[in-house]
């Protein structure tokens, strides 16, 4: 048997399902019910011991009983869709807690069962769940990806070195040769790396990106290739790997000079040889995805260090296209501005129709270390507190003289920023902390936690009251 025939013979992944309810006998029945209809289902007691799951392993829907030992199922919920939003959760409830049930669906539940209940009123709740997920899924995609070839207007690129990129880009579209994007962090890497799917042939297929600089090496072979049941300890089902999930479609490795060394030969097979083996697999998986690549470091430094493979250099520098710092293409700060601020009016409902001039000559003269993406957090906190129809330069809050040559640390670069922040803010609000909270987009007490963490006094804010 061939690898074709092989893949063909694979059978699809059953849905997986996490069930929490702290009645031990009902949970054994659902589980044998559920298995039955061919779900793959985890149980949990208790949310604790569910969110400890949910930190290893994905699922696809989620059976919460409302009333829970150590927490309700709405909290519950509301943790798991901060790291899954897209996942359907179905609450369980007695019949005196209907009105719990209905709130729980207004703050994102899919559906509510009464107990006690049929299983196979649950399993039609299951069924409906996961149909709409799937369509969702499949509406976004399409709206998220499938653009004309060219449509490359969500790139400012007024500037001859982003013209020259674009240039690029649209000549090498087309092909399926390796792309290598080389450029600081906050240069738009992905979003060229989008251009260049949305370009291809490979359009309608999927777009799948993964940041190899934030994810454990424990973890980063298992998330890229994929794993068996049982190839590791809480590898309870097999799952499929990323590049399993861009099959004709594009895979895009962020931040590359940061993957293991031990997982660079693996990457070498799949561009060598179009296939990989999952962990804890001895059948291999072919695999048909165009790769494009992207670091803001020096991998020929790295190579010289043994910290980068020479023959995945090679393997990877085919088309390389470099990205040039915000500071080198200061005539696009205009344009880039109006399109931040037009994304922004929309989502802030506002009508901010652009900064004052000294404003602007304010960005310009910015040496811009974060590049882009810093400029767009400057605008979105200066449109935040502005409460007229233009941004005004005290608004615009850099955070360091366009002079200093000193690249501040990270962590320092954020406090300073936050700082300040709280500190415009806070006069724009005249010391109403609800009112400061609300203009910033947080809750009263996450804005106090900032207050303290910075050991901002709100006192000296208050006597603009009485100015």
């Amino acid at each position: 048997m061939n690898r074709n025939e092989e893949s063909k013979g694979r059978e699809t992944l059953p849905p997986s399902i996490l069930i929490v309810d702290d009645d031990p006998s009902l949970l054994e029945l659902l589980k044998i019910r559920l298995e039955g209809a061919r779900y793959s289902v985890r149980t949990a007691l208790n949310g604790q011991e569910a969110l400890g799951i949910t930190q290893t392993e994905i699922f696809d829907l989620c059976v919460f009983d409302l009333r829970l030992s150590d927490m309700d199922g709405v909290s519950l919920m509301e943790r798991f869709h901060e790291a899954s939003p897209e996942t359907p959760v179905v609450i369980l409830t007695a019949h005196g807690s209907i009105e719990n049930a209905v709130e729980a669906m207004k703050r994102g539940a899919y559906n509510y069962l009464t107990k006690p209940f049929e299983p196979q009123e649950l399993l039609i709740q299951i069924e409906r769940a996961l149909e709409k997920r799937s369509l969702t899924s499949r509406i976004k995609n399409l709206e998220g990806l499938l653009h004309k070839s060219y449509d490359f207007a969500n790139i400012v690129a007024r500037s001859k070195g982003m013209q020259k990129v674009l240039d690029v880009v649209s000549t090498i579209a087309r092909t399926d040769s390796t792309v290598y994007l080389q450029g600081e962090s906050g240069t738009g890497k992905e979003l060229v790396a989008k251009a260049i799917h949305l370009a291809s042939h490979r359009k309608g297929k999927p777009f799948v990106a993964i940041n190899c600089a934030a994810i454990p090496e424990t973890l980063l072979e298992s998330e890229l290739f994929g794993h068996e049941k049982g190839a590791f300890t809480g590898a309870v089902r097999s799952t499929k790997g990323l590049f399993t999930q861009a099959h004709e479609g594009t895979i895009f490795l962020d931040e590359i000079g940061d993957m293991p060394v031990s997982i660079q030969a693996k990457l070498l097979r799949v561009l060598e040889e179009r296939s990989f083996y999952p962990v804890g697999s001895e059948k291999p998986v072919d695999v048909d995805t165009r790769i494009i690549v992207a670091t803001n470091r020096d991998l020929e430094d790295l190579i010289q260090k043994d910290l980068f493979r020479r023959d995945l250099y090679y393997r990877i520098h085919v088309i390389p296209i470099y990205l040039p710092p915000l500071r080198e293409r200061k005539e696009d700060i205009p344009p880039l501005v109006e399109y931040i601020l037009k994304k922004f009016n929309d989502r802030m409902k506002k009508n901010i129709t652009g900064l004052d001039p000294r404003a602007m000559q304010k960005l310009i003269q910015y040496g811009w270390p974060g590049n882009v993406r810093e400029l767009e957090n400057t605008l979105e906190c200066a449109a935040a507190i502005t409460q007229k129809d233009t941004i005004d330069e005290d608004l615009v809050l850099t955070t360091k003289p366009s002079n200093s040559h000193r690249l501040p640390p990270l962590k320092e670069a954020r406090d300073e920023f936050e700082r300040d922040y709280l500190t415009q803010i806070l006069r724009k609000a005249k010391g109403n902390v609800s009112q400061a909270a609300r203009l910033a987009g947080k809750y009263r007490s996450d804005f106090y936690d900032l207050l303290r963490k910075h050991n901002v006094s709100v006192e000296a804010f208050k006597k603009l009251k009485r100015l």
